[in-house]
């Protein structure tokens, strides 16, 4: 056999051996992107649970505690900013921070909203309150998971991105970092509880 030939197959079989492994590599950050974008979605699935809840809520107080049309007014508000955030499969990190304010500007209305509830005794009495509470906090509970579950895979996913050899031809397959959900402003400082009451 003469050299050229042995050079020729030589290059060959490093070509292949190069397109297999890019191959591979493309083939196993689709299956990670996917994963990313199957859990985004059921990060949204559940807050849209939630949205979808917020009206029957305030609907319910509303009838109670008609003169409170402020905090209607920021849930109503918070709501529907939240829907107009619209995510095509994962999200930027730019998106990412849009769609948390949007979920925490209606996590704070809807504490509000709870807030004012305490002030009418009659209304938590009522079974269909507190079956629209029971879901909403069943619906906190899964957030918290799904956000969780997105944050697992995505740094699953960003963690192979960055693994050699994957991080030399991650960028140019168009394979970018995927964001993680980060706590709420303010999420370190522990509430205040004050046992005081103002009677005196």
């Amino acid at each position: 056999m003469s050299k050229t030939l042995l050079a020729l197959l030589l290059v060959l079989g490093l070509v292949v051996l190069g397109v297999l492994t890019l191959g591979g590599t493309y083939n196993r950050m689709v299956g990670l992107d996917e994963q990313v974008g199957e859990a985004w979605s059921q990060v949204e699935n559940v807050y849209q649970r939630r949205a979808d809840l917020v009206p029957n809520l305030v609907a319910t107080v509303q009838g109670a505690a008609d003169f409170e049309r402020d905090t209607f007014e920021a849930v109503t508000e918070a709501r529907s900013r939240v829907g107009s955030i619209n995510v095509e499969g994962a999200p930027s990190a730019a998106q990412l921070q849009q769609f948390q304010a949007g979920q925490e500007a209606l996590s704070g209305a809807l504490s509000r909203l709870l807030v004012v509830v305490e002030n009418y005794p009659e209304l938590t009495a009522t079974q269909g309150f507190r079956d629209l509470q029971t879901q909403l906090e069943g619906t906190e509970n899964r957030i918290a998971v799904e956000r969780r579950r997105y944050n697992e895979v995505a740094r699953e996913y960003n963690t192979a991105r960055r693994r050699f050899p994957t991080l030399l031809v991650a960028g140019l397959l168009g394979f970018d970092e995927h964001p993680y959900f980060a706590a709420e402003a303010g999420a370190e400082t522990a509430p205040e509880v004050d046992f005081s009451s103002s009677d005196g």
